[in-house]
């Protein structure tokens, strides 16, 4: 049993209890920053201590990073032990492994191809251009069709059942076509096996019989299809164990659904549900704001999340006057001493990729560097550079590269039109009177919806570069700080280069990114930026109380990223989430109380 003791090293007592319960279902209820992925992998370790055979034992993960960090964290428990570790992968890794093995029983080779995005795009578009259905149907296009497919898929819908007798169809026609080409595209990858399954009762016995035990990580992100593969497999020996967070699902919009977390115990009757609620990441004022905040969720599963961390410093709440204050204040807060003289790695956190533009202006104005994560830089995005060219070609006539990128990029009748009529334009009219009408010569914002799946996220870029041109009135110097802030080179000579906390040999790390890319990491010090009404919650999800829940989980997920400081930032009109917070937990700074009647509006 040195294998099992080894498993329990650092483990407390709510983590002992989801290890040593090795058999029947187990829901482990796994709170921010609780070592979910360390009790999982005691578990598993666990399990190969009692005798089960490695290839009876699946664990899933949702990404290729999550599988290798468990593979190697079982291997370090399973040092100088001859056991085999059992298969540890995604979802569809495991799906492939089945499609390989009954290839012929779903329509192919084994020897059959996986299309991506872009393979599977190209198949519907030439499905549009063969059917006439720009004409016919004006609001379909590639991206609309293949969020379509993938619905139905993820959904495991009847495509019989559909109302719509173009849409079936087209999805018939688009899974012809995959059959035809031998291949696979990425949803299939579980659709097909749970087909597999369900239309032959050997087959799924026969995976059954192999698979004894089934752990999942992060179940709060399955979909309906994904919880039905699991389910199934799970179903004859019922030895399934999942760990997640109903508080940190945000991935609604790829098709996850919290629901499914919910409703386990009623799915699987002898549920044993285990709570880890001792948070080791976070300070102890942040944890209770955090809770205080998410408590206001209707649809959760109940839990006291603490820690024996010190209760550190308040919640900062701050106000600002717009978006450029509110970035230049978080930079001139990170180039202070109290950072400088600390190892502290820092994230400034948003709601739309859009918002980083101002912050990205304010870090480079003060010359600190920073990286983008999972994300490319606000001038570098496309529908910017796009923009931007048009700007600086009508400014100036001899830039042939800025027209060389019109030109590749703008269909040629509006280019012909901008090209004849920019030199006029640019002289006559403001910064933002002029990319509004670049933006209607080209209807770009219709371009953009046709070829892009992000449109919106693009469209939003557009109007934050459109905000920042209201404070040009002059076109050539909007151009000139556009430059200034590509290269990097605009410092402001109060900054200077010695003032920068990086040029002391501090280690000091500046990241940006979305909150939902935020999610599983962790930080010293967190700015949350934009708290506002219309950003966070975001306007989209005013419809229903189910989507601001799901906002309210992101802001809880954005909080609980910070382990020392937490810094939540707005202007305008506040969040509601700010009201929501425990006023003992916060230190407020603004011209106002946050609780002034002319700030509220009706919720």
């Amino acid at each position: 049993m040195i294998l099992i003791n080894k498993a329990y090293q650092n483990l407390n007592k709510k983590q002992q209890e989801a290890v040593e319960n090795l058999n029947g279902p187990v829901l482990i209820v796994a709170g921010a920053g609780s070592g979910k992925t360390r009790t999982l992998t005691s578990r598993l370790a666990a399990i190969l201590a009692s005798g089960v055979n490695s290839k009876s034992i699946i664990a899933i993960t949702f990404t290729n990073k999550a599988a290798e960090e468990m593979r190697l964290r079982v291997a370090n428990l399973l040092a100088n032990q001859s056991v085999i570790p059992p298969f540890i992968g995604t979802f569809h890794s495991l799906g492939v492994r089945i499609l390989k093995a009954e290839a012929h029983l779903a329509g192919r080779s084994k020897n059959f191809t996986i299309f991506d995005g872009d393979d599977s795009l190209k198949i519907i578009k030439n499905i549009i251009k063969n059917f006439n259905l720009d004409k016919k149907r004006s609001e379909i296009n590639h991206y609309s069709l293949r969020k379509e497919f993938s619905r139905i898929k993820s959904n495991l819908i009847n495509i019989e059942g559909e109302s719509d007798d173009l849409i079936k169809m087209l999805f018939k026609e688009y899974e012809a076509s995959l059959e035809k080409y031998n291949a696979f595209d990425f949803d299939d990858l579980i659709e097909k096996p749970v087909k597999l399954f369900l239309n032959n009762p050997d087959i799924l016995k026969k995976y059954q019989d192999k698979f004894q035990y089934v752990l999942v990580d992060e179940f709060q992100d399955t979909n309906t299809s994904q919880y039905v593969f699991i389910k199934l497999l799970a179903k004859k020996h019922n030895n399934l164990s999942v760990v997640g967070d109903d508080a940190q699902s945000i991935y609604k919009f790829r098709g996850s659904d919290f629901k499914i977390f919910l409703n386990f115990e009623n799915d699987w009757p002898k549920t044993k549900v285990i709570l880890l609620e001792q948070n080791y990441r976070s300070s102890g004022n942040i944890i209770k704001a955090a809770s205080g905040l998410i408590a206001n969720n209707k649809f959760q599963k109940l839990k006291n999340l603490w820690t024996e961390n010190d209760e550190g410093e308040l919640v900062k709440v701050i106000e600002h006057k717009d978006e450029d204050e509110e970035a230049g204040w978080i930079a001139g807060q990170i180039q202070n001493s109290k950072f400088k003289n600390q190892n502290y790695n820092l994230a400034i956190l948003y709601r739309t990729n859009a918002q980083s533009r101002a912050i990205e202006t304010a870090l480079i104005e003060y010359g600190i560097p920073y990286k983008i994560f999972g994300g490319i830089k606000f001038y570098e995005r496309k529908e910017i550079k796009d923009i931007v060219a048009a700007l600086r070609w009508g400014f100036n006539q001899s830039d042939l590269l800025s027209l060389e990128r019109l030109k590749g990029n703008f269909l040629k009748k509006p280019f012909l039109k901008l090209k004849e009529n920019m030199p006029q334009k640019a002289q006559e009219l403001n910064s933002v009177s002029l990319i509004s009408y670049i933006l209607e010569t080209t209807d770009y914002f219709n371009h953009l919806k046709k070829n892009y799946d992000n449109f919106q996220e693009r469209i939003e870029n557009i109007n934050e570069l459109i905000y920042f041109a209201g404070n040009f009135e002059d076109l050539g110097d909007f151009i000139e700080e556009i430059s200034l802030l590509q290269s990097g080179d605009k410092i402001k000579n109060k900054n200077k280069l010695e003032d920068n906390p990086l040029a002391l040999g501090q280690r000091l790390e500046i990241n940006l990114m979305t909150i939902h890319l935020a999610k599983g990491l962790e930080f010293d010090a967190v700015f949350i930026i934009g708290c506002n009404e219309g950003l966070l919650p975001h306007q989209m999800s005013y419809h229903n109380q189910e989507e601001i829940e799901e906002e309210r989980r992101l802001m809880y997920v954005a909080m609980t990223r910070a382990r020392k400081e937490l810094y939540l930032n707005f202007y305008n009109i506040p969040s509601r989430f700010l009201y929501e917070l425990p006023p003992e937990l916060v230190e407020f700074k603004g011209e106002k109380s946050i609780d002034d009647e002319e700030r509220y509006i009706e919720l």
